[in-house]
């Protein structure tokens, strides 16, 4: 785990859903020694799990098979209390006719392809097929009834689309479905990493939450950044990150609570799990 002599690794969601936390995230202007390592979910879920990185943004799902090593930070987290706009399916046919369909997910996150697994065979009562894929739209629907893409790809999926596919957003449905938000990204610090080195992984924290503040005051220039990288206009990304919540109060959490127990009762957790803040300790070193 960190030391004196060791970096502290930050892990950061490469999706511009999560943007506005880690915009303004400096390692250089930490007094401990850190370095970013920006991927996709699944590999910064890999990351966590095994304690390569120490503290940062994960998947819900990867979350709750990593518990045991891992506690949440407060008031942090890519969560929608409905459309997400970033986690769609697309279908040739309405969600309906897939029970007994074959899906191609997207082999990037793990949360949004439980959630489609929980929605399909809890809300609708099917049992598809489930075949992973790279995350490009016609191929997989080359093979597949219909395809699950998440993030930056699902966003420009969208955009091109034009009628071609009918277009189901999880976190609407979800929502639909139980009346709660979904969360679909949480940050995290590493045990081991927050008992040896307490301080540090505060600071960074509170950084994560300067980010938030900044990011959410002004979304421009995180509009602007958008633009130039993905495309899109200045309303639609407007409306994209004011859309999505960077909370996670009591509301979230029992969302998250829910999308937990059905994964257990899915057998797609081994343990049922509710989650745990890191609350205390931050508060002990926020005296600032």
């Amino acid at each position: 785990m960190p030391g004196s002599d060791m970096k502290t690794v930050i892990g950061k969601i490469s999706y511009t859903n999560a943007w506005p936390l880690f915009y303004y995230v400096d390692p250089e202007s930490l007094r401990t020694p850190a370095h970013v390592v920006v991927e996709v979910p699944a590999i910064l879920n890999e990351g966590m799990k095994k304690g390569d990185i120490h503290i940062g943004a994960l998947s819900s799902f990867a979350y709750a098979e990593a518990a045991d090593k891992l506690q949440l930070l407060p008031d942090l987290s890519v969560s929608s209390d409905g459309a997400v706009k970033s986690i769609l399916l697309f279908s040739r046919e309405p969600v309906e006719t897939l029970k007994n369909g074959t899906i191609a997910l997207t082999n990037t996150s793990a949360t949004s392809v439980n959630l489609l697994k929980i929605l399909m065979q809890k809300a609708l009562g099917g049992a598809p097929e489930y075949i992973t894929m790279e995350p490009e739209l016609e191929e997989m629907m080359e093979n597949a009834d219909a395809a699950l893409l998440i993030g930056d790809n699902a966003i420009r999926a969208s955009w091109y689309n034009q009628g071609k596919y009918h277009v189901t957003d999880l976190g609407a449905w979800w929502k639909e479905w139980t009346g709660c938000s979904m969360t679909f990204a949480v940050w995290a610090v590493n045990r081991d990493a927050a008992s040896n080195n307490p301080e540090a992984m505060a600071e960074i924290a509170r950084m994560f939450m300067d980010s938030k503040r900044r990011s959410l005051k002004d979304l421009s220039p995180i509009v602007s950044e958008a633009i130039s990288r993905i495309g899109g206009t200045e309303s639609y990304w407007q409306r994209y990150f004011s859309n999505l919540c960077y909370d996670f109060d009591e509301r979230q959490q029992k969302g998250l609570r829910l999308y937990f127990k059905y994964a257990y009762e899915l057998g797609l957790l081994q343990h049922d799990v509710i989650p745990e803040l890191w609350r205390d300790n931050i508060r002990m070193q926020v005296k600032e």
